[in-house]
């Protein structure tokens, strides 16, 4: 079984090569684990010979079918649990992403089973990410829109919120704006924020936290006005 390391190397590997398409630059890895630029090209250069990343020399790296299926068993953990945790111990969603990461190395498949049974196999965490299905397919392409990229005047739902910072989320989630809400785009302002109508009234996001927001637009706009 691989390490603790080697999956979280493969799981930021994957998650990179998806938002910024691959190769991942050590650099980027390195920032996304927090280790210095050295760290991770000993470990890159490691997960490339034991086969689970292609690596070219000052290009960086993608992961390899072997690669893919351990970053996807991860998530799955990840997801799930985040997912139970929000849904069976009512955690608030803002504060599940931590307790997974402790806890998604350390599930049997067995576990992993009964969990997405007894939640009905859902499709998404409670950041609107997909979770990976039983069989490990591959995510599908992104569909959704940065809301940061999205034009005033269009009607729009949250698809998902990046997870990693809580501060961010509990941001959101004090002004109501959730994955799975209604939203209309009023304005991008020149104080550098994102100007929004959602459950609560106008809300002003700034650009740093508008940019982990995806989108699926023109929504039905009766709905977002209810």
């Amino acid at each position: 079984m691989p390490s603790e390391t080697i999956e979280d190397y493969l799981k930021a590997i994957y998650h990179l090569q998806r938002t910024e398409g691959p190769p991942v630059s050590t650099s980027a890895v390195a920032d996304r684990l927090d280790v210095t630029p050295p760290t991770a090209t000993s470990m890159l250069k490691k997960l490339a010979a034991e086969g689970l990343l292609d690596r070219e020399e000052f290009a960086g790296v993608e992961v390899t079918d072997a690669g893919e299926a351990i970053a996807l068993e991860v998530i799955r953990h990840h997801r799930l649990i985040e997912r139970f945790l929000a849904d069976e111990l009512d955690y608030d969603w803002t504060a599940v992403h931590d307790e997974a990461d402790a806890l998604e190395h350390h599930i049997s498949e067995q576990f992993e089973d009964r969990l997405a049974e007894a939640l009905g196999d859902p499709a998404h965490d409670p950041h609107g990410d997909p979770i990976p299905t039983a069989e490990l397919d591959p995510i599908g392409p992104e569909r959704s829109r940065p809301l940061v990229g999205v034009d005033p005047g269009t009607h729009a739902q949250i698809a998902r919120v990046a997870d990693r910072d809580a501060d961010q989320l509990e941001y959101l989630a004090e002004r109501g704006i959730e994955p799975g809400c209604l939203i209309t785009v009023l304005a991008h302002t020149p104080i550098d924020t994102v100007a929004i109508d959602g459950p609560a009234g106008r809300v002003e996001i700034p650009v740093g936290i508008a940019e982990s927001i995806r989108v699926h637009a023109e929504a039905d706009p009766e709905a977002v006005h209810g």
